[in-house]
């Protein structure tokens, strides 16, 4: 089943350096760009991630330091990148936790102004996961009927999982509705503030700490009587995105 699209939606799959969304960078970004009238853009890009890529990455995706050497960096990319991105819907596999933050981080640090907050977000392992529970490969066989080759290449990984959506959407047309804003909810496995689920909506819509010893407890209630906490997130090691939303938050409570 060929997907209902309001707006365009970009499918995308990251390979990197590592699988710390805060620290680890874009060694190559592959996309593909559905519009409403189903036309599709494709593009693969190698990224010089201006460190050296270690070797278990490197045995994962197969990319080395000399295959991005003279490759451009991101920041060079980034404003190309963010026009095919801008005013659309994401979707990946794995997407919501790891590619979908992973990017947003490179964005903030290339001083790229889009926010991906924005988009509805489709993590088509998610819908798998509700459905059936498997990885990539065996969703690809299952619901494609096929083997997925290359497995772990930017490029097989990112036209499998549009492959396996439009084909969940044949599957289960009982429980899954054509429509980016179901499939965005029905794929969604929490209320995530922060891309990194630091922060997340409870069900009065008032955003909650979801770590530490202060999970579970409203955010505007520990910056009133722990001021300290605000300086002590942006002191350490969490991701740019989510020091973003705590100043915003942190604001929005003065006014």
């Amino acid at each position: 089943m060929k997907l209902n699209l309001e707006k365009p939606i970009v499918f995308f799959d990251l390979e990197t350096t590592g699988i710390d969304i805060a620290r680890d960078r874009i060694v190559e970004i592959c996309l593909i760009r559905v519009e409403p009238n189903g036309n599709r853009q494709a593009l693969t890009m190698r990224i010089n991630p201006e460190r050296h890529i270690p070797e278990e990455a490197s045995k994962v995706h197969g990319i080395y330091d000399a295959d991005v050497r003279d490759c451009p960096t991101f920041r060079y990319k980034a404003q190309e990148l963010a026009n095919l991105f801008e005013g659309c819907d994401l979707a990946g596999f794995n997407s919501n936790r790891f590619d979908i933050p992973l990017l947003a981080e490179e964005f903030i640090r290339a001083g790229i102004n889009i926010d991906l907050t924005l988009a509805r977000r489709v993590d088509v392992q998610n819908i798998y996961h509700k459905l059936e529970r498997r990885t990539l490969a065996a969703a690809y066989r299952f619901y494609c009927g096929k083997d997925l080759e290359n497995a772990h290449s930017a490029l097989a990984d990112t036209e499998a999982t549009l492959e396996v959506l439009e084909a969940q959407l044949d599957r289960y047309p009982d429980t899954l509705e054509n429509n980016i804003g179901f499939l965005s909810d029905f794929s969604c496995r929490d209320r995530n503030v922060d891309f990194a689920g630091r922060f997340v909506y409870n069900d009065a819509g008032e955003v909650e700490i979801n770590f530490g010893k202060h999970k579970g407890r409203l955010l505007r209630e520990i910056l009133r009587i722990e001021p300290s906490y605000y300086n002590w997130i942006m002191q350490s090691d969490f991701t740019m995105n989510t020091k973003q939303v705590l100043t915003r938050l942190k604001f929005k409570y003065q006014q």
